[in-house]
């Protein structure tokens, strides 16, 4: 048999493109087929399914769609050529191969036009060659294509195995599915982040939009990207969530069965490097959070902080920043993805970072610049990059005087969450500011150790809690309300959903047990700076 081959490289072995087609059983000379009717374009060279050997006069019902129809024209007495065409043609068939016999040496004039106004493939067959030829001559190119599908898979699996043992990572993988089938695609994480492209360039909608359907369970086979680009979706991860997709820019139908294989198994190759990519990313994060804790240790961990911002191309000795982000108004104030969003605008602007998700906020240390690279200067920038990327609310940065080194990162780290706390109480405002901008108060506070803070928080707020403890009130919630309402009592009543009267019993009682009366200016701030004093320890 001829079977065109595609060389793919000196180092590579020549796989044949082997499929079963008319046109590859007519190049076979031991069958001694001749074409004569081509039908439409592209039909001889498209794929047949399989051989059907059948004189039955409506053959419709039990041919399958692709099959080539074997017949001798034993039906030719009972129904007309034109017919039996049209039911071939209805079921689908890829063709028709009519075998001549002694009593029938040539094809008949009617069943030519027929298979051509159906735009059906007919082609004939000696009379020296029986029909078993045809099928052996198929069922040996199916063996042939099958063979080399798994040698195909084989060789990709041997090379994709090697590029992520070498390090090449998701870019790398992606090179040699494109070295084989010159698709447009990119590997997408669930965080809507392009890990990998190759032939493909998706901007930040399409990115989200390809998270948002992996976020589908099951995802689907083929997802909108928007601008009438549809893209096949492959699930990258193991067991369970799907962590990442490897997209093929183009539609599943228009996809063949060789392609659909190689991005299936591309697919689950990029599981290992996604995985080793997220083990890593969780290392690095449990170092930085705990750089963190090493801080706020003080003296007992200071000579293990140098080291560790060293790990992360930070300088020690230089003269640092320390910046504090949340989403404003949330509870929940930290989201999936958001300090890696830190991190990349960090990168991209040149600058090394340590970057730690807390269950409040995310911190980053990094060297202190001026101009364009300040953090003042660049806050607002990363505010809105953040919340773009996490198609998210209003981000707040809290900001801290920068420090000459490694040894005072405490007061800039605990000053800049503290800022980024009150900043996301507020409604409005500026997305960035200083622990300095944001009341005289808390420079107070800031001002007395932490041992001070406690001692004055509990000797006012102590007979409160212990009320609270034996008789399971509400008496602390209630002040902390009233304060947050400046002092307003239908508000304060409406947020605690209790009636005026009750609210006015609840202080009351907080005056019997403080000696703090709300309604006096000077208590109301004892009370207020104990509340506070409360929560910065």
């Amino acid at each position: 048999m001829k079977w065109p081959f595609i060389h793919k490289g000196p180092t590579r072995l020549d796989i044949f493109t082997v499929m079963l087609t008319l046109a590859a059983l007519v190049d076979d000379p031991a069958l001694e087929l001749r074409v004569v009717v081509p039908g439409r374009d592209g039909a001889l060279t498209g794929q047949v399914l399989w051989v059907h050997n059948t004189e039955l006069p409506d053959p419709g019902p039990y041919v399958r769609e692709h099959e080539v129809v074997l017949t001798n024209g034993l039906w030719l007495d009972r129904v007309a050529p034109a017919d039996f065409v049209a039911r071939v043609a209805g079921a689908g068939a890829a063709g028709i191969i009519f075998g001549l016999r002694v009593e029938q040496r040539d094809t008949p004039p009617q069943l030519a036009e027929a298979c051509r106004e159906a735009g059906l493939p007919l082609l004939e067959i000696s009379v020296a060659v029986p029909f078993t030829a045809v099928t052996r001559a198929a069922a040996a190119i199916q063996a042939a294509d099958r063979q080399n599908a798994l040698m195909s898979m084989v060789r990709r699996g041997d090379e994709l195995t090697s590029a992520l043992s070498r390090g090449a990572g998701a870019a790398g993988v992606l090179a040699i599915l494109r070295r084989e089938h010159e698709l447009p695609l990119a590997v997408v994480d669930r965080m809507g982040r392009e890990l990998a492209s190759a032939g493909a360039e998706l901007d930040a909608g399409q990115a989200r939009a390809a998270a948002e359907a992996l976020a589908g369970h099951p995802p689907p086979l083929e997802a909108d990207l928007g601008a009438g680009t549809r893209a096949a979706l492959f699930p990258v991860g193991a067991i369970g969530d799907a962590d990442a997709a490897l997209l093929c820019l183009r539609p599943v139908a228009d996809l063949t069965r060789e392609e659909r294989d190689a991005l299936e198994q591309t697919a689950r190759y990029l599981s290992l490097e996604v995985a080793r990519h997220q083990a890593v990313q969780a290392i690095e994060m449990r170092f930085a959070v705990e750089l963190l804790d090493m801080v706020l240790s003080g003296a007992q961990r200071a000579a293990e902080v140098p080291g560790r911002l060293r790990a992360f191309g930070v300088d020690p000795d230089g003269p640092l920043s320390v910046i504090a982000l949340a989403f404003a108004g949330d509870d929940a104030a930290t989201r999936a993805g958001m300090a890696e969003a830190v991190t990349d605008f960090l990168l991209a602007d040149g600058l090394p970072a340590v970057v730690a998700a807390g269950s409040q906020d995310v911190v980053a240390v990094l060297p202190f610049r001026s101009g364009r690279q300040s953090p003042a200067a660049f806050a607002p920038r990363l505010a809105a990059a953040v919340s773009h990327r996490l198609a998210g609310g209003r981000v707040v940065v809290g900001l801290a005087d920068p420090v000459p080194g490694a040894a005072e990162l405490r007061v800039p780290l605990s000053r800049s969450r503290e800022a980024c706390r009150v900043l996301r109480g507020r409604r409005g405002g500026p997305v960035a500011a200083s622990f300095a901008e944001l009341g005289s108060y808390r420079l107070l506070l800031e001002s007395h150790d932490e041992q001070w803070r406690h001692t004055f928080a509990d000797a006012l707020l102590g007979p409160l809690r212990e009320h609270d403890r034996v008789r399971d009130g509400d008496l602390e919630t209630t002040l902390r309300a009233f304060l947050d309402h400046d002092g307003q009592w239908a508000a304060t009543a409406a947020a605690l959903y209790v009636h005026v009267n009750t609210l006015r019993n609840r202080l009351a009682k907080v005056t019997e047990l403080t000696g703090r009366d709300v309604g006096r200016t000077a208590d109301r701030v004892d009370l207020f700076l104990a509340l506070e004093a409360a929560q910065s320890g």
